[in-house]
C-alpha cells in the first residue's frame, strides 16, 4: 500500500462513520499565541476540549501537519539516530466531541487496524492505565490478556496542563518481530527497543483537574487519537525504519544524486536528517514562518543550519537543500497544494539561508578546527565557553553544532562558561535597551461612579457619546480617565489610537491617547480647565479618525496587491496604522524590484479607483476561515470574529477603524521598500491628503533643480550626468594628491611600528580617504614588509569607517592568524562588520566616534595573537 493509499484510507474509514473531515490547520498556529508551533491533532480542537468555542459537529477526523523541535514535545535530538522520531511528521486522527467514548473509539481503531490495513493480529499489543477497567475489558474481547499491558501516570494518562481536561489513554503497539530485539533481552512496551512500535494513542478525556489536583468528571467526555502515519507506513511497506518507504526514499535518492554518495546504514544519519528536516523548513514556510534570530524564526533558522552541517559529512559543499524542494513538491503537492503555490518562495528562502550560512560554516569550521587542535594539545580536552561564545556570536555559528563536531572528536564543551558569557552579552543589551513605556498611576484610582469598569467601545458607530467618567488617575503630568462608554479607538492591532476631547459643564480635557488595560479603556491626556466630573461628552477628532481609517483601509489593499503579485507567502508581520503614514511588514525572500513597486502601486491605486464599497461584519471564526479570510497568525480570535472586505480584493480578520469606500483614500504612494529582518521586508507608504502634500512637495524641489541647473525639464538629466563626471574628475584629483602626500610617510609608518621576533605590528590611522586610496596604502606597505601585520583605519566620506588588514603568509602558518578574523573583531568595536581571506580582508563600521577606540583594540589585539 503507497503512502497516499494509507492516508486516504484513514480519511474515508472516519468519514463513512459520521465524521466531518477537516483539512489540516497550518504548522504556524494562526490563532493560539501559546504554541511556537501545531504540535499535535488536537490542537485546532482545543478551544472545543476547554468549553470555548461551540462543537460545530460531534465527529471529525484529519490528517494534521505537525512539528515538535522544542519544549516538552521536542524530537530534534532523536531526529536521525533512531528511525522513527521526525521534527515534522503527519499525525492521522479521529474525535468525538460528546458522541460515542471508550467502547466505539477501541473498536474503530482495531477494525480499522486489522481488518482494513490488515495486519496481524498476533502483532498487536494494547496499554491501558492502571486503573482504567472498562478499556481493559473492551480490549479483552479483541486481545488476549498477556498482550493487554497495564502501565501508571507517565505512559497511560493525558493532561492538557496543571489544570483542565485530562484522561487514561489506551495505545496500540505494533511488534515488528525478534529482528527487532529479543523480550528476553529486556525489549518490550515502553522500554525503548525498536521493535515495539507505539502506533496509535487514544485519549479519553472523561476529567477536568482543578487547582487542588482533584479529578472531577467531566460533563462531556470526549475522544481525542492520533496516529502516527509515517509509523504505519512503515509497517505496511514493511520499512526497516520509516526512511525505508515511499515518504522519505525519493527524496533520500535525491540527495544520493546531489552529493554522489549511497545510502547505506553506514552514511544513513545526514540522509536521515536532511530529508526529514527539509520536510519542516518547507511546511514551516509554507505556511508563513521565515528564518530569524528569535521565536519560531529562530527555530526554523537552527533546523536549516543543522541540515546543512550535515550536508558537509557527505562531502558537499555548496547548498543543496533548496534543490530538493521541487522534488518534495511533487511527492505530497497533491496533497498539500501550499507546497505547489509557494514552491519559488520555499525554494528562495532557503537557498539564500544556505548560501549565508555556508560562509559562516566554514569560517565557524576553520576556527573550530584550531581550537580542537589547541584542546587536544594542551591535555584539557575542552572547548572553554568563551571560544563558544566567541564561535556562535562573532560568527553566528549554532552551538548545537559546535557540541556535535565536539562529540565526534571525544572533546567537551564547556557550557557553563558559555552559558555565563551569554548572560553577560543579556546584560549588556538589557544595559543599552531602550525603556519600555508604561502608565504608572502616581495617585490612586478615585471612584467617580459605582458601574462595572469594562468600557463600552462605540466608535464603529458613533464619533461622539454622552457618557460618565468611572475613576481617574494621574500618571505624572497626565490624567487617566475611563469612562463607561466611549468612541476613542484604543490602540490596538498597530492602529494608532484616537485622539479629542472630553468635555463637562466647566470640564476640558484633551484626549493625547486612548489604550486598552484588560477590558477598560483609559483615556491618557491633560485637564485643560475645570475639575474631573461625572457627566461628560466624549468626541474625538474626526479628521485624524478618517486620516487613519484611510491607512487601515489601504493597509489591506496593499496586502493584497503583494500577495496576489508576489505570492500567497507574503503574510503580514507586523503594521503600523497612524494619520499621517502606514508602515507594513510582510514575508519575502528578498528586496522588490521598482517594476515590481510601481505594480503593487498600480494595483492598490486601481482599487481606490474602483470605489468599491468596503463591507464590514461579524461571523463565526470557522465561517470566515472557510471563506478565505485573512488572520494574524500570533492573534487569539474569538468565537465570532469581525472581518472588514473589499469585495473581489481582499477580506481580513480585522478591529480596526476603516473608510465606507475604497475612493475615499484618494491616492496611495509607496514612499519606500526596505529590509528589516532575514525574509522580512518592510513598505511604508502614505494616502489622501498626505500623498498629495508630497506630490506638491516633490513638485517644488524639482522646480528648484530646474532653477539650479539652469536647464530645461527635458535636459535636467543629460546636466547631472555632466557635472557628476566633473565631480569624478576632480575626486581622482584629490585621491592622487593624498596618495602623493601620505606615499611619503610609509617608510617612518613601518620603522615606527613595534617589532616583535622580526615581525612588525603596524597600525595605523589615516585621515579621511576613500577605500580605494586605503588599499594603495596598503599596497607600498605590503611591498616594505617582509613579515607583520597591518591594520590601516580611515574616516570616509560619508562619516563610516574602513578597516583593511594585512597578514604576511610566514606569520598566516606559524600563529595561524588570519586577517579576516582581525577585521571580524575589531569591526564589533565600531558597530560594522567584515570579511574577506586570511591574507588580506576588509570591514566597514558606522560609529565612527569609535574609530580610535577601535584602533587601540587593534594594537591590544595583535600583541595578543602575537604570543599565543
Amino acid at each position: 500500500m503507497t503512502s497516499k493509499e494509507a492516508r486516504d484510507t484513514f480519511i474515508k474509514y472516519f468519514a463513512a462513520r459520521g465524521h466531518r473531515i477537516v483539512k489540516s490547520s497550518p504548522v504556524i498556529p494562526q490563532d493560539d499565541p501559546t504554541l511556537l508551533f501545531t504540535n499535535a491533532g488536537m490542537n485546532q480542537f482545543k478551544d472545543i476540549f476547554l468549553g470555548k468555542r461551540e462543537r460545530p459537529y460531534p465527529r471529525a477526523t484529519s490528517c494534521q501537519k505537525c512539528i515538535r523541535v522544542s519544549g516538552k514535545h521536542n524530537d530534534l535530538e532523536e531526529v536521525g539516530i533512531d528511525g522513527h522520531h521526525h521534527t515534522f511528521f503527519e499525525m492521522l486522527g479521529n474525535w468525538s466531541f460528546g458522541d460515542y467514548f471508550k467502547e466505539e473509539a477501541i473498536r474503530f481503531a482495531w477494525e480499522l487496524i486489522t481488518e482494513v490495513y490488515q495486519l496481524p493480529k498476533d502483532r498487536i499489543y494494547a496499554s491501558v492505565f492502571t486503573d482504567d477497567i472498562e478499556s481493559e475489558r473492551i480490549w479483552s474481547k479483541f486481545l488476549p490478556n498477556n498482550r493487554i499491558l497495564k502501565f501508571g501516570m507517565k505512559h497511560n494518562f493525558w493532561e492538557m496542563g496543571d489544570t483542565g481536561p485530562c484522561g487514561p489513554c489506551t495505545e496500540m503497539h505494533y511488534d515488528r518481530g525478534e529482528d527487532f530485539g529479543r523480550i528476553e533481552d529486556g525489549c518490550f512496551i515502553n522500554s525503548g527497543c525498536e521493535r515495539f512500535v507505539e502506533l496509535w494513542n487514544i485519549v479519553f478525556m472523561q476529567y477536568f483537574r482543578d487547582e487542588d489536583g482533584n479529578l472531577l468528571d467531566l460533563p462531556m467526555k470526549n475522544v481525542d487519537t492520533g496516529l502516527g502515519f509515517e509509523r504505519l507506513v512503515a509497517i505496511l511497506q514493511n520499512g526497516k525504519t520509516n526512511y525505508d518507504t515511499d515518504i522519505f526514499l525519493p527524496i533520500i535518492r535525491r540527495i544520493e544524486e546531489l552529493s554522489g554518495i549511497e545510502y547505506t546504514e553506514k552514511t544513513a544519519m545526514p540522509f536521515r536528517v536532511i530529508s526529514d528536516h527539509i520536510r519542516m523548513l518547507a511546511f514551516s514556510i509554507a505556511d508563513g514562518g521565515i528564518p530569524s534570530n528569535d521565536g519560531r524564526g529562530y527555530v526554523i533558522r537552527r533546523i536549516l543550519r543543522r541540515a546543512a552541517r550535515y550536508s558537509r559529512m557527505l562531502d558537499v559543499k555548496e547548498p543543496i537543500l533548496y534543490r530538493l524542494i521541487p522534488k518534495l513538491t511533487e511527492l505530497i503537492g497533491d496533497i498539500y497544494p501550499e507546497l505547489q503555490q509557494r514552491e519559488q518562495h520555499i525554494t528562495d528562502v532557503i537557498k539564500s539561508e544556505e548560501e549565508q550560512f555556508n560562509e559562516t560554516l566554514d569560517r565557524g569550521l576553520d576556527i573550530f578546527k584550531k581550537l580542537a587542535n589547541k584542546a587536544e594539545e594542551n591535555g584539557s580536552r575542552t572547548i572553554w565557553g568563551e571560544d563558544v561564545f566567541r564561535l556562535y556570536d562573532t560568527y553566528g555559528f549554532p552551538v548545537d553544532l559546535t557540541q556535535i563536531m565536539a562529540d565526534e572528536k571525544g572533546l567537551i564543551v564547556d557550557m557553563q562558561g558559555f552559558n555565563r558569557e551569554m548572560e553577560k552579552q543579556r546584560a549588556r543589551a538589557r544595559e543599552a535597551s531602550s525603556f519600555e513605556v508604561t502608565h504608572t498611576l502616581t495617585s490612586d484610582w478615585k471612584t467617580v461612579k459605582e458601574t462595572d469598569t469594562h468600557s463600552v467601545f462605540v466608535g464603529y458607530e458613533k464619533v461622539a457619546v454622552e457618557a460618565n467618567v468611572v475613576k481617574y488617575g494621574q500618571d505624572g503630568e497626565f490624567y487617566l480617565l475611563v469612562l463607561d462608554r466611549t468612541p476613542f479607538y484604543p490602540t490596538s492591532g498597530g492602529q494608532a489610537s484616537d485622539r479629542g476631547w472630553i468635555t463637562g459643564k466647566e470640564m476640558r480635557f484633551s484626549v493625547e491617547e486612548a489604550f486598552r488595560d484588560g477590558e477598560t479603556i483609559i483615556h491618557k491626556g491633560k485637564l485643560i480647565s475645570g475639575d474631573i466630573e461625572e457627566n461628560v461628552v466624549a468626541k474625538i477628532d474626526v479628521n485624524r479618525r478618517i486620516a487613519t481609517a484611510r491607512n487601515h483601509t489601504a493597509t489591506h489593499l496593499l496586502q493584497a496587491a503583494l500577495r496576489e503579485l508576489l505570492g500567497e507567502h507574503c503574510h503580514q508581520s507586523g503594521s503600523l496604522v497612524e494619520p499621517e503614514r502606514l508602515r507594513f511588514d510582510f514575508s519575502h525572500s528578498k528586496p522588490l524590484t521598482d517594476e515590481e513597486l510601481l505594480e503593487v502601486e498600480r494595483l492598490v491605486n486601481d482599487s481606490i479607483l474602483s470605489d468599491i464599497p468596503v463591507d464590514i461584519y461579524e461571523c463565526p471564526y470557522e465561517e470566515a476561515m472557510e471563506k478565505g479570510a485573512m488572520a494574524l497568525f500570533s492573534e487569539k480570535y474569538d468565537e465570532i470574529v469581525r472581518v472588514v472586505e473589499v469585495p473581489g480584493v481582499s477580506r481580513e480578520l480585522c478591529g480596526g477603524t476603516h473608510i465606507n469606500r475604497t475612493g475615499e483614500i484618494g491616492m496611495f504612494i509607496i514612499i519606500s521598500e526596505t529590509g528589516i529582518a532575514s525574509g522580512i521586508r518592510r513598505i511604508e507608504a502614505i494616502t489622501g491628503t498626505s500623498a498629495l502634500e508630497y506630490i506638491q512637495h516633490q513638485r517644488n524641489i524639482m522646480s528648484e533643480i530646474l532653477s539650479s541647473l539652469n536647464c530645461p525639464k527635458e535636459k535636467v538629466l543629460d546636466r547631472i550626468e555632466s557635472l557628476l563626471e566633473q565631480i569624478k574628475g576632480l575626486k581622482r584629483e584629490k585621491e592622487q594628491l593624498a596618495l602623493t602626500a601620505s606615499s611619503a610617510n610609509i617608510t617612518k609608518i613601518i620603522e615606527n611600528a613595534p617589532q616583535v621576533e622580526n615581525s612588525r605590528l603596524i597600525v595605523h590611522r589615516f585621515n579621511e580617504m576613500t577605500r580605494d586610496v586605503l588599499f594603495k596604502q596598503l599596497d607600498i606597505i605590503k611591498s616594505n614588509l617582509p613579515s607583520g601585520i597591518a591594520v590601516l583605519f580611515s574616516k570616509t566620506a560619508d562619516d563610516k569607517v574602513a578597516i583593511i588588514a594585512y597578514v604576511t603568509e610566514d606569520l598566516r602558518l606559524k600563529h595561524s592568524i588570519s586577517a579576516k578574523d582581525i577585521v571580524v573583531e575589531i569591526a564589533n568595536v565600531v558597530s560594522g562588520s567584515g570579511g574577506g581571506r586570511d591574507d588580506i580582508a576588509q570591514a566597514g563600521g558606522k560609529d565612527i566616534d569609535k574609530i580610535d577606540d577601535a584602533v587601540e583594540e587593534a594594537k591590544r589585539l595583535l600583541a595578543r595573537l602575537m604570543v599565543r
